[in-house]
């Protein structure tokens, strides 16, 4: 493996979006790959790919395409070799890869809660009615509207800097980020932020995961990443996502759960929702940790079933 380590002459490409978010993430993965191999920063080098989530930032997410908006140039660069892997928030991945990519590299998972986010006021129960919520995340929107349908929801896009300043603005009084971002950044004791318990509001699949998608025929690059990847975030992720392709889930299907390993055990709970908030569908169960993926399928089908076809739609 040695001789085919990269170089400063010839380093390997890290592809990703260019939010700071987003290279928070690169970064953290080009110190994680450094780090393991005792190689200068500079064998690696982030490369950055607009997507069209980043190009259209004037419509809600689930008007303009599924959850490949934020991964669909980043994945086209990777096969055309442009780059040799790629940096993904998996809360953005769909569940199926191109082919000739793999996606079997995870770093450690983030507290997976979302954060509310007001310069007013404390938590959601707190909120007076008709208090203007701004999200992007339809999971978010059909959440709050499910607890509280007397407030008003209103479409609110935009980095963590972005979102600040647009409550300044007064354009909502309340909105919601990942707590995984907020530490990510650094900037969890500088937003007026609490995380939310999981029992409260359960995240989106896969939230506060980094993956590291790759070219499934580059040997060379599986062996690099094998020092950096976490186990327990993969079978967590097995879990969350098969629940999710069960469900044939995207950003225009509000759904959420969360997997956790305890005991020796794995636990999942899942939720879906009807878009306006007016039904909301739960399930969970638990299961040896190596039959995860098996769970996560049955509980999705489960409530598959049990909403019939039309749920996801008002």
């Amino acid at each position: 493996m040695t001789r085919d380590l990269p170089t400063p002459a010839q380093p390997l490409r890290i592809g990703t979006r260019g939010s700071p978010l987003a290279l928070a993430q690169a970064n953290e993965t080009r110190e994680l790959l450094a780090h393991a191999w005792d190689l200068p920063f500079e064998a690696f080098e982030v490369v950055i790919i607009r997507t069209t989530g980043d190009r259209v930032i004037d419509r809600p997410l689930s008007q303009i395409g599924g959850k490949g908006l934020f991964t669909k140039e980043i994945e086209e660069s990777l096969s055309a070799g442009g780059i040799d892997i790629a940096v993904h928030s998996m809360k953005d991945m769909p569940v199926e890869q191109p082919a000739g990519l793999v996606l079997d590299g995870y770093l450690e998972r983030e507290d997976p809660r979302d954060a509310f986010v007001s310069l007013a006021h404390a938590a959601i129960p707190d909120l007076p009615e008709g208090t203007v919520v701004g999200t992007s995340s339809l999971r978010r929107k059909s959440q709050i509207l499910a607890r509280r349908p007397d407030l008003r929801v209103v479409e609110f896009r935009g980095n963590v800097q972005t979102r600040l300043q647009k409550l300044e603005d007064k354009v909502a009084e309340v909105t919601f980020l990942a707590m995984a971002g907020l530490n990510r950044l650094g900037m969890s004791g500088e937003v007026p932020a609490r995380a939310i318990s999981e029992d409260e509001m359960l995240p989106a699949i896969a939230q506060g995961a980094i993956g590291i998608e790759r070219r499934g025929a580059d040997t060379r690059v599986a062996a690099l990443l094998e020092p950096i990847h976490h186990e327990e975030t993969a079978r967590r992720l097995a879990c969350e996502r098969a629940f999710l392709a069960a469900l044939d889930g995207s950003c225009q299907t509000p759904i959420a759960g969360l997997a956790e390993i305890a005991d020796g055990r794995l636990r999942f709970r899942g939720e879906i929702l009807r878009p306006d908030g007016s039904e909301v569908l739960l399930e969970s169960g638990e299961a040896a940790i190596a039959d995860g993926a098996a769970l996560g399928h049955e509980l999705g089908e489960t409530l598959r079933r049990i909403a019939g076809p039309g749920f996801f739609t008002l």
